[in-house]
Parts: C-alpha cells; sequence; structure tokens
C-alpha cells in the first residue's frame, strides 16, 4: 500500500510536472508569436518611415531643383537684359546727372563698357567647357598681374621708406658737421 501510494504521488506530480511543462512551453510559444507580431509591426512601422523619409527626400530634392532651376532663368534674364541695355541705362543716368559721377557709377560704368556678353545658349557641352577653360585661363591672368602689380608696390613702398630714411639720416649729419664746422661771430 506504501508503495502504491508513492508510485502514484510519484505518478501525480510527474502529471503536475508535466502540465506546467507544457503550460510554460505554451507561454513560451504565445510569447513568441507576440514577439514576431512586435517585430513584424516594428518593421512594417520603419518600412513606412522609411518610405515616408525618402519621399520627402525626393520631394525636398525636387523643390532644390526647382528653385535653382527658376534662379538660373531669373539669373539669365538678368545678365541678357544688364548686357543690353545696362550700358544706355548708364549712359541716360549719366545725361540726367551731368558729368557729375561717383566713383562707383564710374567702375559701373567702366566695368559695363569692357565687360563681353556672354552668349552661352546655343552652345553644346564640348563648347561651354572650351568657354569655361577660356574664361578661367583669364581669370588665372588677371591673377597673375595682380599679384605681380602688389609684389610691385610692395617694392616700391620698401624703397621709398629706404630713400627717406636715407635722406633723413644724411641730413642729420650735415646739420651736426655744419654746427662744428661754423666758425665764431657773425656772419655778413
Amino acid at each position: 500500500i506504501e508503495l502504491q501510494a508513492l508510485i502514484d504521488n510519484h505518478f501525480e506530480g510527474r502529471k503536475k510536472e508535466e502540465e506546467e511543462l507544457m503550460a510554460l512551453k505554451e507561454r513560451i510559444e504565445k510569447r513568441r508569436t507576440e514577439r514576431a507580431d512586435q517585430q513584424r509591426i516594428r518593421a512594417e512601422k520603419e518600412k513606412e518611415r522609411q518610405a515616408r523619409l525618402a519621399e520627402e527626400k525626393a520631394r525636398r530634392e525636387e523643390e532644390e531643383a526647382k528653385r535653382r532651376a527658376e534662379d538660373d532663368i531669373k539669373k539669365k534674364k538678368a545678365l541678357s537684359s544688364m548686357g543690353a541695355t545696362y550700358s544706355s541705362y548708364l549712359a541716360k543716368a549719366d545725361q540726367k546727372r551731368g558729368k557729375k559721377q561717383t566713383a562707383r557709377e564710374l567702375k559701373k560704368k567702366i566695368l559695363a563698357d569692357r565687360r563681353k556678353p556672354l552668349n552661352i545658349d546655343h552652345l553644346g557641352e564640348d563648347k561651354l567647357r572650351d568657354k569655361a577653360k577660356e574664361l578661367w585661363d583669364w581669370l588665372y591672368q588677371l591673377e597673375v598681374e595682380k599679384y605681380e602689380y602688389l609684389e610691385k608696390i610692395k617694392r616700391q613702398k620698401y624703397d621709398i621708406t629706404t630713400f627717406r630714411n636715407r635722406i633723413d639720416q644724411a641730413q642729420k649729419h650735415s646739420k651736426k658737421a655744419g654746427a662744428k664746422g661754423k666758425v665764431g661771430g657773425r656772419w655778413k
């Protein structure tokens, strides 16, 4: 009877453990499915967010390109109208005011006369590159000339200061020599 009671207790304990094990397995499986659902939902939200960001970026780039194109059109219109009419505008302004011009107006007039109109609307890609290279070479030459002139000015300033110092030194020595060589008495 005792042995039978122990066997019954053992089987009841195993039955409870198996039930607990099954409940644990069910909970684990339930948690796995919940976690998979959460990950799937999170992945969907991330995809939506990425799609929104990509759409927003594309929209911004499109707006930026549109704005740049509008700015380019405005610049081209301004340059073309400025090239043709700006010098005549300055001439009319000169006639109204007479000969009085400020330095800025004079500079603008000289630059408008000196500047050649830039007609690049009809040029192809290779011709545009050639034109850009030509303009760059011209700019480079102007920078070289500017540098040479600045160096020349520096050298001239240095020469002027050294010559002034020499003159000052010579005048100091001649005054001292004149004072020592003076003989007493009056000059008549």
